[in-house]
């Protein structure tokens, strides 16, 4: 298995179960977590690290910014689905939200 080959619902499932607070959207075949930080400014200071990491490894965020938060949306979609692409980058998120 390739890192963007689309994984089972059950596979997401039990990953999740490792990766704090996203949760996975059935309907949208995608994970998803909103993320909250102290201002704007570490909040557009987050978009910026992902954003480097997502043109470098050419895969990209769905995401919304309002402010202090950040709502993040993660599917490969020539693999309709979460791979583990997916999951590589919403662990590096979580570690960079919490200052890792």
């Amino acid at each position: 298995m390739t890192e963007r080959t689309k994984l089972t619902a059950e596979e997401v499932a039990d990953a999740l179960k490792s990766l704090d607070g996203w949760r996975y959207e059935v309907e949208a075949e995608a994970i998803c977590k909103s993320f909250e930080f102290a201002d704007f400014k570490a909040a557009f200071g987050f978009m910026t690290q992902v954003a480097l990491l997502a043109e470098e490894a050419c895969h990209h965020p769905e995401w919304f910014n309002v402010y202090n938060r950040v709502e993040v949306k993660m599917t490969t979609h020539d693999a309709a689905g979460v791979t583990e692409t997916d999951l590589l980058f919403a662990d590096k998120m979580n570690a960079w939200a919490a200052g890792r």
